[in-house]
């Protein structure tokens, strides 16, 4: 290979890795979050910089199966969870 190419291929693979990097070391809280709508529950697990916003990520989440409709979306999102377990990694 020329000097060229693999320099270039050097760069490319350290920009993928600073990525990566920065993602993954930004989410230091994960919560699982279970919720109970419409007769259904669901739980999700989500992750993010902190307790709150990981627990509000998985809330969301957990209600998309058992709410249909942005009404629902909004209603399931503003009950308070059956469950809620957070870790710090």
């Amino acid at each position: 290979m020329k000097p060229k190419t693999l320099l270039t291929l050097a760069v490319i693979l350290a920009f993928v890795g600073l990525l990566a990097w920065s993602t993954l070391s930004a989410q230091k809280v994960t919560c699982n979050v279970c919720v109970e709508f419409n007769g259904g529950r669901n739980c999700a697990k989500a992750s993010a910089n902190s307790e709150t916003d990981a627990a509000r990520a998985a809330q969301t989440t957990a209600c998309g199966p058992v709410a249909s409709g942005m009404d629902q979306a909004i209603a399931c999102d503003n009950r308070p969870a059956v469950s809620k377990s957070c870790s710090t990694q």
